[in-house]
């Protein structure tokens, strides 16, 4: 057994030197108190990072299929009434959705921006009281009302009791509203009158939609837009002569579900008009993205780039109708996002990487100090030293 102890303590790499042999230096004290200083900056450094989460980043390609995106707005717009602000969408697949009303909020402001209403679309219509029938007579007691669409019936069995059917009714038929003090639902709801009270306002409109997960567009423009010979109209412009300003602020707009780190780039920007007519558009890239946090709580959302152009009217051209439009389209990369801390391994081999290294540097350094006055002190003894 003392032979086995014996051959242990030949293996040990750090053999001890009596106390009577050591040489204590101001010069190895001052680094050796330099020296822990930074060991303990550096060993809190580095157990700060230890206790924060890293994103770890990648991209793969993005192999679902189907599905839906929802997209968050908030929009503004200083010089376009509520009354006639309508939000289209349509996709590539051909789905088409005109003048939404669900799952969005309307506020009605005036010149200075303050709210003057807040209403959610589609809600609080004014009730009509013994509206023209579509036989020309007025409704009587007991009798089912089925108002007139004015020509724009597909079967003779169509009713169009709002003024909202019969514009809707004109669009699927392709032709304009140029009067519709004419039309008697439209007449008893006072949309002309109310079009009217509103002249100068604004409004600010904010929900979201679901849409398929195709490329598409959605659209904010003032009145039910149609096609006619081919070119994009809208249902209201021949009520007002002088065109309308789409000026607008974003206030939001965002692809899915908010997780940390996301920036839209859209937020807060704002476009004033200064030519009479156009339509401003923005083309969005949409980026897939799984966001999971340090929980294992999945997010599962989009960013998106996005350019943006102005298409001023042509004189001698059909214009364009006048609008803000959003062309968006799905990126075939998924980026994927995971928060996660750094390994307790690896924790523990920086900080012995930390202690190792300083504590060998120092040792180089006194070394050197030690060394170097004792050679100066040398010559200095023989008068060598000048």
């Amino acid at each position: 057994m003392d032979r086995v102890f014996h051959r242990l303590r030949n293996l040990d790499a750090y053999p001890k030197i009596n106390e009577d042999f050591y040489s204590r230096t101001f010069s190895g004290g001052l680094i050796t108190l330099i020296s822990s200083v930074v060991m303990l900056f550096l060993f809190f450094s580095e157990l700060r990072l230890y206790l924060y989460t890293v994103t770890e980043t990648k991209l793969v390609v993005d192999t679902s299929r189907g599905g839906t995106l929802r997209i968050n707005f908030d929009v503004t717009f200083p010089a376009v009434p509520c009354s006639v602000l309508t939000l289209d969408a349509m996709d590539i697949s051909g789905e088409q959705h005109h003048d939404i009303k669900h799952d969005i909020v309307k506020k009605r402001i005036d010149a200075r921006g303050n709210v003057v209403a807040v209403r959610q679309d589609g809600i609080g219509g004014p009730q009509i009281e013994r509206p023209l029938q579509r036989h020309g007579g007025r409704l009587e007691q007991n009798e089912k009302y089925c108002g007139s669409c004015y020509g724009a019936e597909v079967t003779d069995e169509d009713c169009c009791n709002s003024c909202d059917e019969v514009r809707e009714a004109y669009r699927k038929k392709g032709w304009g509203m140029t009067n519709p003090e004419l039309i008697d639902q439209c007449k008893r709801e006072g949309f002309v009158q109310k079009v009217k009270e509103e002249e100068g306002e604004g409004c600010i409109v904010y929900g979201f939609l679901e849409v398929n997960k195709v490329a598409g567009n959605f659209h904010f423009s003032p009145g039910k837009g149609f096609y006619h010979s081919n070119v994009h109209v809208n249902d209201l412009m021949a009520i007002s002569k002088e065109g309308y300003n789409i000026s607008h602020r974003i206030n939001k707009l965002a692809f899915g579900d908010y997780f940390p780190g996301v920036v839209n780039p859209l937020d807060g920007a704002q476009w004033f008009q200064y030519a009479p007519d156009g339509a401003y558009q923005y083309f969005i890239k949409v980026v897939p993205t799984i966001y999971t946090n340090i929980r294992g709580q999945t997010i599962q959302s989009n960013q998106f780039s996005v350019t943006e152009h102005f298409k001023a009217a042509e004189p001698g051209r059909a214009h364009s109708p006048p609008g803000v439009f959003f062309f968006y389209d799905l990126s075939p990369i998924k980026v994927t996002s995971k928060e996660e801390h750094s390994s307790f391994l690896h924790f523990m081999t920086n900080i012995c990487a930390i202690v190792g290294g300083v504590f060998t540097i120092s040792g180089i350094i006194d070394s050197f100090v030690y060394h170097g006055q004792k050679a100066i002190k040398k010559k200095m003894e023989i008068g060598k030293f000048s």
